[in-house]
């Protein structure tokens, strides 16, 4: 038996060797890419996370200064101080962008910007602000998710679009535009935007003749009234609804902050004009959900019930989120969350309804705090989970916020057990306040439930 030995130079040889080195080559250069693009992966989830380290402590203290203080000096404040924020934190990525400064100079923009408070003083103020103009409680739920609804669709059109502008204009224009439209509705706010709070003289005194109390110590007296003025039912039906709203709130906001990120990630690799698109299908759930709220108020479901349909479709959108290998199907786990907004307008009425209207802000302020503290804890916590779980499995972090669904789930259960639905002692006291004469002093506080 003869041994065939192979030609160097055999043609089929030398096509066969090249092909196996591009081969190779290609190999190692699709792992490079992958950690590569592992490594920005978890820079930009540690860059979020810097960010919102540095800023969220001002930002709470400043949300829950300006609100509760906003029962006695006005609403307007909490709306305008966030709006000159946002705009210099708009005006420095637009500084860094067009000087190509580094990026982390961003960092003390947002420590700077949160000092005048953040998204959370804006809410907390615009819905003190709604409390104030709605007279009953079907009212302000639906005016709260009509908020909601209004904020994510607009938010939806601006992603849809930003993908567009950036590709056609560069990274400068759309923050040049940002900063126009702040401007406009700054000046909106300032001078055309009415007062629903009628602010008392600067030297007038208080009815005991004792001296008007400082920003702070009204603020500290307003959040001690109302849990102090307040029965123990009162009191811990709000504790629990409060507690509802920040287990949910970290869970959903922590998953949701994470999708862009995964996106980017393999196997999906969108460029940003999928990532408007996934951003704008997203936000058609504030639309879905406005639309539940409002067909599940008016056909007189309890408000217990619209809440756990709501994490239901968070628990649910989250799950397949985590196995989405396709942009299909990227597209299609966003159908199940359709209905994810609508515990937070409901819960944010709940609350409203339960204390009076001289106490709304103190509420709100409360809310609002818990809402940015959860927010700001959970996207850091995520991302330091995303960071970690990157390689080996980058759904991971959308399996947790599911996971921790179950938390609010189980609060809620309690709250059902403990027999309680706003909405049917709101309906009772107002029925037992008609029919009796109220002292004078409460005369203002019609809307409070008599627990």
């Amino acid at each position: 038996m003869s041994i065939q030995r192979c030609n160097p130079c055999d043609p089929d040889v030398i096509i066969t060797f090249n092909i196996s080195v591009i081969c190779s080559l290609c190999v190692h250069k699709k792992k490079w890419l992958t950690w590569k693009q592992q490594e920005v992966q978890r820079q930009a989830s540690l860059f979020s996370l810097y960010a919102e380290l540095f800023s969220s402590i001002p930002s709470l203290a400043v949300t829950l200064v300006l609100v509760a203080y906003s029962d006695r000096r006005g609403r307007k404040i909490t709306i305008i101080m966030p709006l000159i924020g946002t705009l210099i934190y708009t005006l420095s990525f637009l500084i860094v962008s067009y000087f190509e400064l580094n990026v982390y100079l961003l960092i003390g923009a947002s420590l700077a910007s949160s000092l005048f408070g953040g998204i959370g003083t804006f809410l907390g103020g615009c819905f003190a602000y709604i409390a104030d103009l709605c007279e009953d409680g079907r009212q302000k739920t639906l005016r709260m998710a009509g908020v909601d609804m209004v904020i994510g669709l607009l938010s939806g059109v601006a992603s849809l679009s930003t993908g567009y502008f950036l590709r056609a204009a560069g990274f400068n224009w759309p923050f040049v535009t940002s900063a126009l439209c702040q401007c406009f509705i700054l000046l909106y706010a300032v001078f055309i935007l009415e007062e629903t709070v009628k602010r008392a003289p600067v030297d007038a005194v208080a009815l005991d003749g004792s001296p008007p109390r400082s920003a702070m110590k009204q603020m500290v007296y307003g959040i001690y009234q109302l849990f102090a003025g307040a029965s123990r039912t009162c009191n811990t039906t709000v504790v629990l609804l409060l507690l509802i709203f920040t287990t949910f709130s970290f869970a959903n906001v922590g998953g949701l902050s994470m999708i862009t990120l995964y996106e980017l990630n393999e196997p999906l690799c969108w460029s940003e004009i999928l990532i408007g698109y996934g951003s704008a299908l997203s936000t058609t759930m504030f639309l879905t959900s406005f639309v539940g709220v409002s067909l599940f108020t008016y056909c007189g479901v309890s408000q217990l019930l619209i809440i756990l349909m709501g994490i239901l479709s968070v628990v649910s959108g989250m799950i397949l989120v985590a196995f989405a290998k396709t942009t299909l199907q990227m597209f299609i786990v966003r159908v199940p969350m359709l209905l994810a907004i609508m515990p937070f307008p409901v819960l944010r009425s709940m609350m409203s309804k339960i204390v009076s209207k001289s106490e709304q802000g103190a509420l709100f302020a409360c809310v609002a705090f818990f809402e940015s503290l959860s927010s700001n804890i959970s996207t850091a916590v995520f991302s330091s989970v995303y960071a970690a779980t990157v390689a080996w499995f980058p759904g991971f972090s959308f399996l947790l916020a599911a996971g921790l669904c179950v938390i609010p789930i189980a609060l809620l259960g309690v709250l059902g057990l403990r027999g309680v639905d706003v909405a049917k002692e709101v309906q009772e006291s107002e029925t037992l306040i008609s029919g009796e004469e109220e002292p004078a002093e409460d005369q203002n506080d019609n809307n409070a439930l008599q627990c």
